[in-house]
């Protein structure tokens, strides 16, 4: 966890939710202690326990208690954790707090159930740059913790050549042809195709990985046997838990969906004052 980075963003949060103060809070409570739990509501994959635990060490004057583990399946009824000290400061840091677990533990859940649809094919399952903006880091951070694994975090760390980089630079060739003029030879360049043609082109061009964008399941195979192993092979465009299996073609390196962040509904979740 990059902590500077993380105590960053929760100072935002803190500054969006709390404004210049909680009236209600400071209204009702005076120096009053407090223990709470927070409370499943139904079955998930528990992800974004560092990031309350480093709120609260912000916030001040509250411990906080897990009781599952980082990446641990929980049930209906399970305690998820106990936050014991300052009242003020447990109310404060209530709606956050859930915010970050329930949304964070959805990704994970969902994710977790297309890496175990994957299963002994050896195919990792990738997120993609569809987040929440502002969230990515704690949205792909709960996409590792569900076992899959992240696609590139931004623009600056891979190349990824798709259909309008194409266009602007008049065809495929020329496309990586600039890259290669540019970018350094340690990088990855990977080559969006959106016909078995273009399959063939980017082989032939050296494209370290093939990104095979809306690909019917016959037509996977098909760019399989043409890739011959010669680079990775990404598949991609309209994947869901349903029609998973159907790409999980052997050959096929990488299968990416955004759906497992943006798809992800949030884990229920409550916080109660014992």
């Amino acid at each position: 966890m990059n902590r500077l980075f993380v105590r960053q963003r929760l100072q935002a949060f803190l500054e969006e939710d709390l404004g210049t103060s909680d009236i209600t809070t400071e209204a009702i409570v005076r120096d009053e202690t407090a223990r709470a739990v927070i409370l499943a509501k139904q079955e998930g994959i528990l992800a974004g326990l560092p990031f309350v635990q480093e709120l609260f060490l912000m916030m001040g004057g509250v411990y906080v208690k897990p009781e599952v583990s980082e990446g641990g399946e929980f049930r209906k009824g399970d305690r998820i954790l106990e936050l014991d000290g300052r009242a003020e400061i447990i109310l404060s840091g209530e709606r956050l707090a859930l915010n970050i677990l329930q949304s964070l533990s959805g990704i994970a859940t969902r994710t977790r159930e297309f890496v175990r649809a994957l299963e002994g094919t050896g195919i990792r399952i990738l997120d993609t740059r569809k987040t929440t903006p502002g969230y990515r880091y704690f949205e792909k951070y709960a996409v590792r913790i569900g076992g899959g694994h992240n696609h590139r975090f931004a623009l600056y760390d891979m190349v990824l050549i798709k259909d309008n980089h194409k266009r602007v630079a008049g065809g495929l060739e020329e496309a990586l042809k600039r890259v290669r003029e540019k970018v350094s030879p340690m990088v990855k360049v990977e080559v969006e195709v959106e016909s078995l043609e273009e399959v063939e082109k980017a082989v032939s061009l050296g494209a370290d990985i093939i990104m095979l964008d809306n690909f019917s399941p016959q037509e996977v195979r098909e760019a399989v046997r043409m890739v011959g192993g010669k680079a990775g092979v990404e598949v991609s465009g309209n994947i869901t838990l349903e029609n998973l299996n159907e790409y999980a073609v052997e050959g096929v390196s990488y299968i990416s969906s955004g759906s497992i962040i943006y798809g992800a509904s949030w884990v229920d979740l409550s916080l109660k004052v014992l």
